[in-house]
């Protein structure tokens, strides 16, 4: 009589089990990187509040923080670490910026910034820099853009604020 669990005994033999191993640890990696994500404004679903990201300026390239504007802890992040860390022109010289950068200047003085330059001689690619307060809850805005289709400062803001609003942060 064959037992069951015959083909999974075969499966599992000793020349998988490092690869199950590997997979294991990787999972593990990506579980403990997710729990160093910030979640979302207090009161906020994240969730909703990814979609209307994602529905007025997500993009591959596209990173979103919020932080609290007494101290400026980072309260919500739109995308990768990876993706956030980017170092693009701040289209105020020959300065680069982080996303944390200008949300650290916004955090500061509390002034909205839209701007646009290229990131690219032939001017193919662009990059964006969006922020600004979120008075109602306390908070501030920092956003970047950077690609062959990017929207310019102004219209990133003007496709993002009334989506903040909507979900009770503007």
């Amino acid at each position: 009589m064959r037992r069951p669990w015959s083909c999974w005994t075969k499966a599992t033999s000793s020349s998988t089990r490092p690869e199950a191993r590997a997979v294991a640890a990787l999972a593990l990696a990506a579980l403990a990187l997710a729990a160093c994500a910030p979640g979302a404004p207090k009161g906020v679903d994240k969730d909703k509040l990814d979609a209307a990201v994602s529905d007025a300026i997500g993009d591959p390239a596209t990173c979103l923080l919020i932080a609290e504007k007494a101290g400026g802890k980072v309260v919500y992040r739109y995308n990768t670490a990876t993706v956030c860390a980017r170092q693009l022109p701040s289209c105020q010289g020959a300065v680069a910026w982080q996303v944390k950068d200008l949300l650290a200047a916004t955090v500061k003085d509390g002034q909205a910034r839209t701007l646009s330059c290229s990131t690219t001689a032939d001017a193919s690619r662009g990059v964006s820099w969006v922020s600004g307060v979120l008075p109602q809850k306390g908070l501030v805005y920092a956003a970047v853009m950077e690609g062959t289709r990017t929207f310019p400062g102004r219209m990133m803001a003007d496709r993002l604020e009334p989506r903040l609003k909507d979900l009770g942060l503007q």
